[in-house]
């Protein structure tokens, strides 16, 4: 019954220090996880540093040409000639400017996340 105890006991011991080399084996890829989790923060903050700028020239476009816009229709009543021109040009610049947002915010989103680490 001793040797029986004896060779139970020495099994468990033995289960027990296979699994702490398993445990230390893992933290291995600890460096790597760290690495891969700063990669994809740069990668993130690059984007919006880089976007920052394009949604800023966007937002000042679009503004203006609404604004060149309102004021096209405010003259349509005293120099239609010259409203329905400004008509056309504030909306051709607040088109564009509405695209340079598009643009801003696809740059944002490069491409969908990746799997869980």
């Amino acid at each position: 019954m001793k040797k029986l105890f004896l060779f139970f006991l020495f099994y468990l011991v033995q289960f027990d220090l296979s699994a702490q080399t398993y445990q230390i084996a893992s933290t291995d890829t600890l460096p790597k996880t760290v690495l891969l989790l700063e990669k994809r923060v740069f990668e993130i903050e690059n984007n919006l540093y880089q976007s920052k700028k394009q949604l800023k020239t966007g937002i000042f476009v679009a503004t203006l040409g609404y604004s060149v816009t309102i004021v096209g229709g405010q003259l349509l009543g005293s120099n239609p000639k010259l409203g329905e021109t400004l008509l056309y040009v504030g909306g051709g610049i607040g088109i564009s400017g509405t695209v340079i947002l598009v643009k801003g915010f696809k740059k944002i989103s490069v491409r969908p996340p990746g799997p869980p680490i």
